[in-house]
């Protein structure tokens, strides 16, 4: 079952076809599909470093490295996909995010983590990566209403 939150930034989406997504209003912006890719990068990065306690290995910054960075890397590698491959990869984060919540109790969003330097409690780097996720949200739908009528 689809949460609400995957929901609403699907509906935000729907339809797009491989030229809408890799669409740049501007040269040194983000397109469409890089917005999808990197929040589920973010949200896989915290899982990797909040869930398991370690830093993402060679593979994972291989994989997620663009997506997670964005700017003229995630420019140069991240075109050409399907609206599916992009949901498919939000979907599969979230999951996880989801299914590692359940065993946790309330307790441990209390808990301190080192965070950037700073010392911060789970609630707040869970509720940082979702807010991160809805502020791409409105970048996607301001890039949704610019989008050529010929694309």
């Amino acid at each position: 079952m689809m949460n609400y939150t995957r929901y609403t930034t699907l509906k935000a989406v729907e339809g797009l076809t491989v030229e809408q997504l890799d669409y740049l209003p501007q040269k040194s912006g983000n397109s469409i599909g890089a917005l999808l890719l990197h929040m589920a990068a973010v949200e896989f990065g915290f899982q990797v470093e909040f869930f398991e306690n370690r830093k993402p290995n060679e593979r994972e910054t291989e994989e997620w490295g663009a997506a997670y960075e964005l700017g003229k890397l995630g420019r140069e590698q991240i075109k050409g996909n399907l609206l599916k491959f992009y949901i498919k990869k939000l979907e599969d984060v979230r999951s996880r995010t989801l299914e590692e919540f359940k065993s946790k109790q309330d307790e441990w969003l209390y808990e301190e983590a080192p965070w950037g330097g700073v010392s911060a409690n789970n609630y707040f780097i869970w509720f940082h990566t979702f807010e991160d996720e809805l502020n791409h949200r409105g970048q996607i739908r301001i890039l949704r209403n610019t989008l050529p009528s010929k694309l």
